[in-house]
Protein backbone atom coordinates (compact mmCIF):
# COMPACT_ATOMS: atom_id res chain seq x y z
CA UNK A 1 0.00 0.00 0.00
CA UNK A 2 1.81 3.03 -1.22
CA UNK A 3 -0.65 5.74 -0.18
CA UNK A 4 -3.08 5.68 2.74
CA UNK A 5 -5.42 8.17 1.07
CA UNK A 6 -6.29 5.60 -1.57
CA UNK A 7 -9.08 4.22 0.61
CA UNK A 8 -11.91 6.17 2.15
CA UNK A 9 -12.31 3.60 4.92
CA UNK A 10 -9.72 1.42 6.59
CA UNK A 11 -11.85 -1.70 6.20
CA UNK A 12 -11.34 -1.53 2.43
CA UNK A 13 -7.67 -2.45 3.00
CA UNK A 14 -8.70 -6.04 3.73
CA UNK A 15 -10.35 -6.32 0.33
CA UNK A 16 -7.30 -4.75 -1.33
CA UNK A 17 -5.12 -7.58 -0.03
CA UNK A 18 -7.70 -10.26 -0.92
CA UNK A 19 -8.69 -11.15 2.63
CA UNK A 20 -12.46 -11.09 2.06
CA UNK A 21 -14.69 -13.94 0.86
CA UNK A 22 -15.62 -14.18 -2.79
CA UNK A 23 -19.33 -13.73 -3.40
CA UNK A 24 -21.37 -15.81 -5.82
CA UNK A 25 -24.90 -14.98 -6.94
CA UNK A 26 -27.13 -16.80 -9.38
CA UNK A 27 -30.88 -16.41 -9.37
CA UNK A 28 -32.12 -17.23 -5.91
CA UNK A 29 -28.77 -18.55 -4.68
CA UNK A 30 -26.34 -16.28 -2.85
CA UNK A 31 -23.32 -17.77 -1.15
CA UNK A 32 -19.79 -16.78 -0.18
CA UNK A 33 -16.71 -18.76 -1.10
CA UNK A 34 -13.05 -18.71 -0.20
CA UNK A 35 -10.91 -15.58 0.02
CA UNK A 36 -10.30 -13.78 -3.26
CA UNK A 37 -6.46 -13.69 -3.00
CA UNK A 38 -6.37 -10.45 -4.98
CA UNK A 39 -3.55 -8.02 -4.39
CA UNK A 40 -0.03 -8.65 -3.21
CA UNK A 41 0.67 -12.22 -2.13
CA UNK A 42 3.80 -11.22 -0.22
CA UNK A 43 1.79 -8.94 2.04
CA UNK A 44 -0.66 -11.79 2.71
CA UNK A 45 2.26 -14.04 3.64
CA UNK A 46 3.66 -11.40 5.99
CA UNK A 47 0.25 -10.90 7.59
CA UNK A 48 0.01 -14.67 8.02
CA UNK A 49 3.39 -14.67 9.78
CA UNK A 50 2.18 -11.89 12.08
CA UNK A 51 -0.99 -13.85 12.85
CA UNK A 52 1.06 -16.95 13.56
CA UNK A 53 3.22 -14.95 15.94
CA UNK A 54 0.19 -13.52 17.74
CA UNK A 55 -1.59 -16.85 18.12
CA UNK A 56 1.32 -19.13 18.96
CA UNK A 57 4.41 -17.25 20.11
CA UNK A 58 3.07 -14.43 22.25
CA UNK A 59 2.52 -15.28 25.90
CA UNK A 60 0.81 -11.97 26.63
CA UNK A 61 -2.91 -11.48 26.31
CA UNK A 62 -4.16 -8.39 24.52
CA UNK A 63 -7.33 -7.37 22.73
CA UNK A 64 -6.52 -8.88 19.31
CA UNK A 65 -5.54 -12.25 20.72
CA UNK A 66 -8.57 -12.36 23.01
CA UNK A 67 -10.85 -11.51 20.07
CA UNK A 68 -9.26 -14.22 17.92
CA UNK A 69 -9.65 -16.84 20.63
CA UNK A 70 -13.31 -15.88 21.05
CA UNK A 71 -13.91 -16.31 17.32
CA UNK A 72 -11.97 -19.61 17.39
CA UNK A 73 -14.60 -21.07 19.71
CA UNK A 74 -17.23 -20.60 16.99
CA UNK A 75 -15.22 -21.05 13.77
CA UNK A 76 -12.30 -23.07 12.47
CA UNK A 77 -8.74 -21.97 13.12
CA UNK A 78 -8.14 -21.31 9.41
CA UNK A 79 -11.00 -18.82 9.31
CA UNK A 80 -9.72 -17.19 12.48
CA UNK A 81 -6.29 -16.75 10.90
CA UNK A 82 -7.78 -15.01 7.85
CA UNK A 83 -10.06 -12.84 10.00
CA UNK A 84 -7.15 -11.77 12.20
CA UNK A 85 -4.98 -11.03 9.14
CA UNK A 86 -7.77 -8.86 7.74
CA UNK A 87 -8.11 -7.06 11.05
CA UNK A 88 -4.35 -6.44 11.14
CA UNK A 89 -4.51 -4.99 7.62
CA UNK A 90 -7.28 -2.63 8.72
CA UNK A 91 -5.31 -1.56 11.80
CA UNK A 92 -2.15 -1.02 9.76
CA UNK A 93 -4.01 1.16 7.27
CA UNK A 94 -5.45 3.27 10.07
CA UNK A 95 -1.97 3.60 11.60
CA UNK A 96 -0.50 4.64 8.24
CA UNK A 97 -3.28 7.14 7.64
CA UNK A 98 -3.05 8.74 11.10
CA UNK A 99 0.69 8.34 11.64
CA UNK A 100 0.19 6.64 15.02
CA UNK A 101 2.08 3.75 16.62
CA UNK A 102 0.58 0.37 17.44
CA UNK A 103 -0.73 0.03 20.97
CA UNK A 104 -1.82 -3.41 22.09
Amino acid sequence: MDEAGRFRQSRNAGAYFGLVPRGHQSGEFDWTGRITKQGNGTVRKLLDEAVNSILTSSKETFALKTWAMTVAKRRSLKKVRVALARRLAVIMHAMLRDGTLFQA
